[in-house]
């Protein structure tokens, strides 16, 4: 008789590949949905952080000052800060740091919170905490309305200004310094006090190391010095119109984009009068 081969096929059946796949099917879904509630959850704990943090105390400020009739013992003005009407206390740093800003200098201000200096307060907080400099864009004060209204959407959006009473202007620029210096004299205690123009790419970590270094005299000025001829012409741009004052050429004073003065030094200055 002739053999006949018999094939025998094993298959698999269809309950066992039904429940197959709603196990991997629901595995899947079991994943989704705690990557979703993982990611809700660290998204509504980051805006939580946010909010608090936004509500903390404005770090910019204005500072003005008394009218004559209110001097202080020194023949000086007092010098107090617009904050709620609330006197701060001096913040305690090393070096304070005035970035000599103005209207017209916005992207200059751009520039800076894209390189070296942080765009945000948690960042100020930490660069001020690694190398103990505050950073404050210091401007001055303007009657165009529209420009001071673009000023105060930028203030709200950075909050790292400190504005002085003075009038925005290069004619103003040595009362401005010096209205510079007496508020942050009044806001911080600090060892040096830094001015430095808005336009310079800056080390924070090298600054504080300059600073940080031991000196043996108190009254210290780092910085450039220079003298040179006066410029007698009206059509000039550094034309002097003191110049018959000063004699042939001025005499040495601190110059260049950055320099710092000791605690001492600016102390002296603090209590001299704006006369503007």
């Amino acid at each position: 008789m002739p053999s006949y081969l018999k094939f025998f096929h094993s298959r698999v059946s269809q309950p066992f590949n039904f429940l197959r796949s709603t196990a991997l099917i629901l595995s899947f879904l079991f994943i989704g949905i705690s990557g979703f509630i993982f990611g809700l959850t660290s998204f509504l704990t980051s805006s939580n952080s946010y909010r608090c943090f936004n509500n903390s105390p404005p770090r910019s400020v204005r500072v003005v000052w008394e009218t004559s009739n209110n001097r202080n013992d020194n023949g000086g003005e007092k010098a107090f800060v617009l904050d709620g009407g609330e006197r701060k206390e001096r913040h305690k740093v090393m070096g304070f740091v005035g970035i000599q800003t103005g209207f017209e200098s916005s992207g200059r201000r751009r520039s800076l919170r894209n390189t070296w200096m942080p765009s945000d307060r948690q960042g100020l907080k930490r660069l001020e905490e690694s190398t103990g400099l505050a950073f404050r864009f210091i401007i001055g004060r303007t009657n165009d309305k529209s420009k001071m209204a673009e000023l105060r959407k930028e203030i709200a959006e950075y909050d790292d200004f400190l504005l002085v009473d003075i009038e925005e202007h290069y004619s103003k620029l040595p009362y401005k310094t010096l209205a510079f210096l007496k508020a942050a004299y009044a806001l911080f205690d600090s060892e040096f006090y830094v001015k430095a123009d808005d336009d310079i790419y800056l080390r924070p970590d090298r600054l504080s190391t300059l600073l940080a270094k031991e000196r043996s005299h108190s009254q210290t000025y780092l910085g450039c010095m220079k003298k040179g001829p006066l410029f007698t012409d009206p059509k000039l741009k550094w034309y002097e119109p003191l110049s018959y004052l000063l004699g042939e050429e001025y005499f040495y004073h601190a110059y260049g984009p950055i320099y710092a003065l000791s605690a001492d030094v600016v102390a002296s200055l603090a209590v001299l009068r704006n006369n503007r």
